[in-house]
C-alpha cells in the first residue's frame, strides 16, 4: 500500500550562491491532491572560502571536481545531521538537489556536485538526488524542474516566476504546464556588485538610485538566447561567455548597471509572458530577487495590468525550490513522475533521482 503522509528534508543550493537551503516538509495526498505544511526550515550562508570553491568548479581538473563532489557531500550531510538533531527529527527522505557545476545541454551534460552516499552516511538517512540526468538522457533539458511543484502545490497562480540566480517560469498552455529559464536574475546583480563589500544590494535600494543606460540594455536584449523557443535552459557557463563581457565591457557606474540589469531582467520576463496571457492574469514570485522591490516595481510596469504581482510569505520566497526538491523526492519513492517532457522537451516525462541508502 502506497502511503499518503511524508515527512521530507529538501534540499537546495542555488546559481546564485547564497548558501543552503534546508527544509523540513510534511506532505499529504489526498484524492490526487497534494498538501504541504513547512515545519521547519534554515539557510546556511557559505563561507567565503568555500562559496569562491563553488563558484570556480568549473575550471577545476576531472579529479579535484570529483573530490569537491564529495566534499560538498559531506558538508551538506553534517548540516543535515546538526539540523534533524537540532530539531529532533525524523524523517522518510533526503532530497537533494546538490549543486550545478555544468549544465551544457547541446552536449547533453548536467552535472551536480553532493556525492548522494556521503549524504546519506553523514545523516544516516535514504537520500535521493541526481534529478536531472534522466530527463537528459531522455533528450530534455533537465530544468527547469520546479514546474511539477508549480503544478502540484501551486496551481492556484497562473504563472510561478523564480527569480534565483537564472529567471525561470512556469505556466499552463494548451492543457500542459511549460516552462523555461529565461535570463540571468541575482547571478547578474552579484557579478556587478563583485567590486563592492555588500553580498547583495538590499532592497534594490542601489539600483534605484541609478539610471537606465540605453547602450547597455539594448546589448543586453540583443543577446541570441532571448530569440530561441522553448524548451529552452541557462547555465552559468554560458553566462560567463555571455554575459560577462557584455557587463565588464561598459564603464558606466555600479548603480547605472544595477539599474539596468533590472530592467534587461524585468523587461525579459514580460516579453516572455505576455504571449500567454488572454485574460487578467496572478503571477507568484518567488526565490530571492522577490525581496528585491525595485525588480518586482519595475516588472510590474513592463507587465502592465495584465498580470498581477504576488508576492507570497518569506517562508515561501525563500525556501520553495526546497519544498519542490523535497516533493520531488516523495514522487520519485512513490515511482512517479517527478519531471515533465512538456517543460524540459524530453521524450517521455520520467521519475527522476538517484536512491542512496545509508551505511
Amino acid at each position: 500500500m502506497v502511503e499518503n503522509s511524508y515527512r521530507v528534508i529538501g534540499l537546495m543550493s542555488g546559481t546564485s550562491l547564497d548558501g543552503l537551503d534546508i527544509a523540513c516538509c510534511r506532505f499529504t495526498e489526498d484524492h490526487g491532491k497534494w498538501h504541504y505544511s513547512l515545519e521547519y526550515s534554515e539557510s546556511i550562508d557559505y563561507s567565503s572560502e568555500f562559496r569562491q570553491k563553488l563558484k570556480s568548479s568549473v575550471n577545476l581538473s576531472a579529479l579535484e571536481l570529483l573530490l569537491l563532489n564529495n566534499e560538498f557531500g559531506r558538508y551538506t550531510g553534517r548540516l543535515v545531521k546538526t539540523f534533524l538533531d537540532k530539531h529532533s527529527l525524523e524523517v522518510d527522505i533526503v532530497a537533494s538537489h546538490g549543486h550545478t557545476v555544468f549544465h551544457q545541454i547541446d552536449k547533453g551534460l548536467t552535472y551536480q556536485i553532493g556525492a548522494g552516499q556521503e549524504l546519506a552516511n553523514h545523516t544516516a538517512q535514504r537520500v535521493i538526488c541526481d534529478f536531472r540526468t534522466l530527463d537528459v538522457s531522455l533528450g530534455g533539458h533537465g530544468a527547469p524542474l520546479v514546474p511539477i511543484g508549480d503544478e502540484l502545490l501551486f496551481s492556484a497562480y497562473d504563472f510561478c516566476l523564480n527569480l534565483g540566480g537564472i529567471s525561470n517560469v512556469s505556466f499552463r498552455h494548451e492543457g500542459s504546464r511549460k516552462a523555461f529559464d529565461i535570463a540571468p536574475a541575482n547571478m547578474l546583480l552579484s557579478h556587478i556588485l563583485q567590486p563592492s563589500d555588500l553580498p547583495y544590494d538590499d532592497g534594490g535600494k542601489m539600483a534605484r538610485t541609478g539610471n537606465l543606460d540605453q547602450g547597455l540594455f539594448n546589448e543586453l536584449n540583443g543577446l541570441s538566447f532571448y530569440q530561441e523557443p522553448f524548451p529552452k535552459s541557462l547555465g552559468y557557463e554560458w553566462f560567463c561567455k555571455a554575459v560577462i563581457p557584455v557587463i565588464d565591457s561598459s564603464d558606466i557606474s555600479m548603480a547605472d548597471k544595477l539599474c539596468t540589469a533590472i530592467h534587461h531582467m524585468a523587461f525579459q520576463i514580460a516579453e516572455s509572458l505576455k504571449p500567454y496571457s488572454t485574460r487578467a492574469a496572478k503571477l507568484l514570485a518567488t526565490g530571492g530577487g522577490a525581496k528585491n522591490h525595485y525588480l518586482t516595481e519595475t516588472l510590474q510596469q513592463y507587465l502592465g495590468e495584465g498580470i498581477e504581482v504576488f508576492i507570497p510569505e518569506e517562508h515561501i520566497i525563500d525556501f520553495k525550490e526546497a519544498i519542490v526538491f523535497a516533493l520531488m523526492g516523495v514522487l520519485r519513492l512513490r515511482g512517479e513522475n517527478n519531471c515533465l517532457s512538456s517543460v524540459t522537451g524530453a521524450s517521455a516525462d520520467c521519475s527522476g533521482g538517484v536512491i542512496y541508502e545509508p551505511h
